[in-house]
């Protein structure tokens, strides 16, 4: 299917309810360097990877996203791109509206848009429903499961960036190594 009528399809059915449409491109495979104390994390990283310091409201995101992608009964692969995603979506910030910073009617941690039907602010501003909701869109496409990151994320969130998910993908990696058993 092409990416026009995909985005059509599929950005149709986002509107309806919450979902995504998609795009993306390919990565080569490498493991994630475990966390003490925890099995690694398989990933396949693309590209140069970027890392930020957390402080106590983006290490509570990003725990929120894991727990939300355990209610889902998802595995650990669905809360790394999902925290990859945050990560370059907002930073793991909850972002309200930023004024003439704000890119459209964008919010929270994933910078979801109302207008595009991923719900109305409250829901957005809330991080398990935006993490479920970002899961949801997920888990509509086909083998995302063996997908490069970068591909999985940029198909639900239809970027006008779509590599730049990638970079977080070794962070994302052991944030969830580290906090999925905790």
């Amino acid at each position: 299917m092409n990416t026009m009528l995909r985005k059509s399809v599929l950005g149709i059915a986002g509107l309806a309810f919450t979902g995504g449409v998609f795009a993306g491109p390919i990565a080569a495979h490498a493991d994630a360097a475990p966390v003490q104390g925890t099995k690694p994390v398989a990933v396949s990283v693309q590209g140069a990877q970027s890392h930020i310091d957390l402080n106590g409201e983006q290490t509570a995101n990003a725990k929120a996203i894991i727990a939300a992608t355990k209610k889902a009964g998802l595995p650990e692969r669905a809360a790394v791109i999902s925290i990859a995603t945050s990560l370059q979506e907002s930073k793991l910030e909850n972002l309200g509206h930023l004024g003439d910073r704000n890119d459209h009617d964008s919010l929270g941690l994933f910078q979801q848009r109302p207008s595009s039907g991923w719900g109305t602010p409250e829901q957005i501003t809330d991080p398990e429903y935006s993490t479920l909701a970002f899961l949801k869109g997920l888990k509509q496409v086909d083998g995302w499961q063996d997908m490069p990151l970068t591909e999985a994320a940029q198909t639900v969130q239809v970027s006008a960036y779509p590599d730049a998910y990638a970079q977080w993908e070794q962070q994302a990696a052991d944030i969830v190594a580290h906090n999925w058993n905790s």
